[in-house]
């Protein structure tokens, strides 16, 4: 089958790209969706990712490597196998990052990436609760909503321990700065998750220039024999099936799967191709490369007062608030977990707020095991968790295997610089002076974890590293830039010297953002198919 566009992956950004390519009508667009449809009622509650978390149905369910700085750990890295991507399992904080990342995506030869050029398509993308403003959009299919005045009083002790320590409150992280305490944003509608799938491509695909195939696992890019990429082959519920785009193939599988899909089809690291037995068709050693994400741990509270423990932990307390979100649309089940924190600078040194905090009313532990659930903590609890905003440890994504079926190796390579653990300590001894404020006196009984105990850096950081997860913001494998040893795409998304074929997702962040990633992933997409369109009226 031919069409002049085809989308691989129909995640955060992948819904947006084929939504606005096919918006005119004048273009045939398909996408291809590894996943299922985002049917599911979990999928439309905010606090239904608890269900999707170890999911293997919408869900690739990745481990890294064993990270040698973290224990020798594989550290698990939820990606999203569905209609929506990881923008239907997140936990939709919005935040846009600080506008100075996007001065340094500029700065590294990506003209057209500064902030004041990408505020546009930040805005463009928005509907937010408050209205239009200098900062927000009023007219954009994602829906964003304060959850200020919504929040558990714990989460107000927290940010009056803020202000107690001189932290500024900050009423809008995606206004005029990102920097203070505050309540985050997230994207909601009345109560509902809203992200691409359900506010781009369900509306999008009453078109009828707009097709997509789910269930439908991209193997490899077609290319010929000029180096021209020309479609995607993909095996799709046990057949191979072979789809031709007249114009371009643009990949927005991620920052795991777009570097792989790239190697598995020739494009990547020579020598690398060479060991699974891969022809290279063209040598882009930097596919991959510059892996980056956000390494966070939290620190745990046992609380004086009742918090959501109680309340998550009982049958009763769950259908109390499953019956206010069915009523009302509001609620916990209406919110996210992490409702306060901020971003602030963790020592008087610092330029620029570097480490982003999330407060959160309600304590619990992870589970490593899939087949253990997401539980509160069996006594009235909170947790106050940090990350590095922008961490300088890089790593890597490669195959594993020429088998487009076997996982990709995933080595972020975390805290393998001075930096990163420097901040580690700096994000630590925040914790505890947040935690020590007056103002949160009538809140902590003690701190469980990492305990007084730690009572040095040395045990401080040996908590860190074994405690520590990502917070699923990966990003950078097919960075922004002009050299082509060093990056993979241009400043307008065109995968270096390999025509028809285009990247669209977090893989071309040259470098991460502040902050959760999903907002200027969607921001990608949105300016990247404008760029696409321009491009396709010049021709």
């Amino acid at each position: 089958m031919i069409f002049d566009f085809i989308v691989v992956g129909a995640g955060s950004a992948g819904c947006i790209v084929a939504s606005r390519l096919s918006e005119s009508g004048r273009h045939s667009v398909l996408l291809i969706e590894a996943g299922g449809e985002d049917k599911s009622f979990w999928f439309k509650i905010p606090v239904g990712y608890a269900k999707s978390y170890y999911n293997p149905r919408v869900n690739w369910m990745y481990r890294t490597e064993p990270e040698a700085n973290l224990g020798g750990r594989r550290i698990y890295a939820p990606r999203g196998k569905v209609q929506g991507g990881s923008g239907s399992i997140n936990a939709m904080v919005f935040v846009r990052g600080a506008a100075e990342d996007f001065e340094d995506w500029r700065a590294a030869g990506n003209p057209g990436w500064g902030f004041d050029e990408v505020l546009p398509f930040f805005r463009k993308l928005e509907t937010h609760a408050r209205g239009e403003s200098p900062w927000h959009g009023d007219n954009g299919p994602i829906h964003v909503t304060p959850m200020r005045g919504a929040t558990h009083p714990v989460s107000d002790a927290f940010l009056d321990a803020c202000d107690e320590l001189g932290i500024p409150l900050n009423e809008d992280f995606n206004g005029a700065t990102i920097a203070g305490a505050g309540v985050y944003d997230v994207n909601t509608r009345r109560g509902q998750r809203s992200h691409s799938s359900a506010e781009y491509l369900r509306p999008a695909l009453k078109r009828p220039n707009l097709s997509i195939e789910r269930q439908a696992h991209a193997r490899r890019l077609l290319i010929e024999q000029d180096g021209r990429v020309s479609g995607v082959e993909v095996i799709q519920r046990g057949e191979v099936r072979k789809f031709t785009a007249r114009r371009e193939v643009v990949l927005a599988a991620g920052a795991v799967d777009t570097p792989k899909l790239m190697q598995l089809s020739g494009l990547g690291d020579g020598c690398q191709l060479f060991v699974h037995g891969i022809e290279t068709r063209k040598h882009l050693p930097a596919v991959g490369k510059n892996l980056q994400d956000h390494l966070c741990t939290s620190f745990y509270y046992r609380s004086k007062q009742p918090t959501l423990n109680g309340e998550f932990a009982s049958l009763i307390g769950q259908a109390r608030f499953g019956l206010t979100w069915l009523l009302k649309r509001s609620g916990p089940f209406a919110m996210s977990v992490n409702q306060a924190g901020g971003f602030f600078r963790g020592s008087p040194e610092e330029t620029r707020p570097n480490i982003q905090v999330y407060f959160n009313p309600l304590s619990y532990r992870i589970p490593d095991s899939p087949k253990a659930s997401l539980t509160p903590e069996p006594y009235p609890g909170f947790l106050i968790a940090f990350n590095a905003c922008r961490p300088t440890s890089k790593g890597t994504i490669s195959i594993a295997s020429p088998e487009a079926s076997d996982a990709p190796l995933i080595r972020p390579n975390y805290l393998s610089t001075d930096r990163d653990i420097q901040e580690v300590l700096q994000g630590s001894r925040l914790m505890r002076r947040i935690a020590d404020a007056r103002a949160l006196d009538g809140w902590v009984e003690e701190e469980v974890s990492p305990s007084k105990a730690a009572d040095t850096d040395d045990k401080l950081l040996d908590y860190f590293r074994l405690n520590s997860g990502s917070i699923y913001h990966l990003c950078g494998t097919c960075a922004m830039g002009s050299d082509p040893r060093e990056s993979v795409v241009d400043a307008r998304l065109r995968v270096h010297g390999v025509p028809g074929l285009r990247v669209v997702d977090a893989s071309v962040f040259p470098n991460i953002t502040a902050g959760n990633i999903n907002a200027p992933t969607m921001m990608v997409a949105e300016k990247g198919a404008a760029m696409i369109l321009e491009d396709t009226t010049s021709v």
